[in-house]
């Protein structure tokens, strides 16, 4: 298929065609992709010198940087590898992600306006032809990375890479053709009222439990020190540890959500860190790691309606949601409200429970082969929790919007007993312009007059008396 249906002189639009208009788009895509993997493979290439240069001892050459470079590469896409003799190693940084999903957004930008995609549909076409040569990239790479040490999962790296691709060209390519109102414009209004709600509820999630992180970090800060310098880094050593643990912030953050919703998480079998207490074992020496507590409760020493202030946060979220889906409702509906406000938290459930399950993963097979929340106890728990808040909070918001908009419909513009006043009250007033609006007479029409067609007409009053 060629790019554009546009003529050879311009597009739909009497502009000049865009560089590159005239070739396939499956070649365009294409090259796309290899810009964008080749950008993402430069950044951390240039990471892996770094650390290289500052410990030669590692005894690394230059085949084993580039191994590691493409290693780096395909953790950012959250592909799991495998080391010999202690398993498989799936607890990957979330944060790494950003980096191939900006530039992806990118790429997804440059094939839908450098291959000529005019029409919004069409840019679909433009997200597989990015995504399918990226997937292959992906494949090669973890195929030419494997070395006694380490072995990537090839086929997790061809799915990882069309999906990331998929999804992130996929959006690039959609805001290159229209703003974010004209893309939410084209759902539905009840899904899109739905979407609304869901991201009320996640941003109010994200946020408390970056909170959350961020203050158990900062009452275990003495602790975090003290693993830091535990390992000696040095200088640069310090700056890629800093980095490390910036990267690993989203799943920080996902794990705090996890907490907050009640099921925890562990980090090891046997061992949680949930509301109610906290059972851990010998930990690794991240200093990340010093945020976890280590005792029942919270935090050492702290009240308990500390707890219980945490285990209402996701209903918190969820009275948001519902607010948000009415707000954003086409028609105020009583019966439907409380329904919708379910399918609400419904999909915030299945969001969640698929960063909890990504947040997470196995760190060999020995005590470490269960880390992170269970994604289907997360995705379940905050279905019911943020669903059902949603719900009733949906539900008495639009019935006090209706009853609002009854009790003003249905208020009487003269005394209490005129009915028939009552009754044009209910009706709608047509527009006047030109001389009837600049009179003071207002003549209402009465729709029940033909059921008094039986009784006698009232005698007329005024000139219209006179023979």
């Amino acid at each position: 298929m060629r790019a554009s249906n546009a003529s050879p002189g311009g597009n739909a639009a009497g502009s000049p065609a865009p560089d590159g208009a005239g070739r396939p788009l499956v070649v365009t895509g294409a090259i796309a992709a290899g810009a964008a993997a080749a950008a993402g493979l430069a950044v951390l290439t240039l990471l892996v010198l770094v650390g290289w240069i500052a410990a030669p001892h590692a005894g690394l050459g230059l085949t084993g940087v580039l191994r590691t470079a493409a290693m780096l590469w395909l953790i950012g896409h959250h592909v799991g590898f495998s080391l010999p003799g202690a398993g498989r190693i799936g607890m990957l940084p979330l944060g790494l992600v950003l980096l191939p999903g900006a530039l992806l957004w990118r790429a997804g930008r440059w094939v839908v306006r450098a291959g000529g995609v005019i029409r919004l549909r069409h840019v679909g076409y433009a997200a597989l032809a990015l995504a399918v040569p990226y997937a292959l990239v992906a494949g090669a790479l973890a195929l030419a990375s494997r070395s006694a040490q380490a072995a990537p999962s090839a086929p997790q790296a061809v799915i990882c890479g069309f999906l990331l691709a998929l999804v992130a060209g996929g959006l690039g390519g959609a805001r290159a053709r229209a703003p974010w109102a004209q893309l939410t414009r084209l759902l539905p209004d009840r899904p899109r009222s739905v979407i609304i709600g869901m991201v009320g509820a996640l941003a109010v999630l994200v946020v408390c439990g970056a909170v959350l992180a961020g203050a158990s970090l900062a009452m275990h800060i003495g602790q975090y020190a003290t693993l830091s310098r535990s390992l000696e880094p040095g200088a640069i050593g310090s700056v890629l540890l800093l980095v490390t643990q910036v990267a690993y912030v989203p799943n920080a953050i996902v794990w705090a959500i996890a907490f907050t919703l009640g099921p925890g998480f562990a980090f090891g079998t046997g061992t949680m860190v949930a509301p109610t207490g906290a059972a851990l074992g010998q930990l690794p020496a991240f200093p990340l790691l010093a945020a976890l507590p280590q005792s029942s409760g919270l935090h050492n020493g702290a009240p308990p309606w500390l707890s219980v202030a945490v285990l209402a946060l996701p209903y918190v979220a969820g009275c948001v949601a519902g607010l948000l889906l009415v707000r954003a409702a086409p028609t105020p509906a009583l019966e439907v409200a409380p329904l919708w406000g379910l399918a609400c938290g419904a999909a915030t459930g299945g969001v969640l429970g698929v960063l909890a399950a990504f947040s997470g993963g196995p760190l060999g097979d020995g005590r470490l082969a269960a880390v992170g929340p269970s994604g289907w106890q997360v995705g379940a728990v905050a279905a019911l929790e943020i669903g059902i808040s949603s719900a009733v909070t949906a539900g008495v918001a639009n019935w006090l919007r209706l009853g609002g908009r009854i009790r003003r419909a249905a208020a009487p513009e003269g005394t209490a007993g005129d009915s028939g006043q009552r009754a044009a009250a209910w009706l709608p007033r047509p527009r006047r312009s030109g001389a009837e609006a600049d009179s003071a007479h207002t003549i209402y029409l009465d729709p029940w007059a033909g059921d008094t067609a039986s009784e006698p007409p009232p005698p007329p009053r005024g000139p219209s008396a006179l023979p």
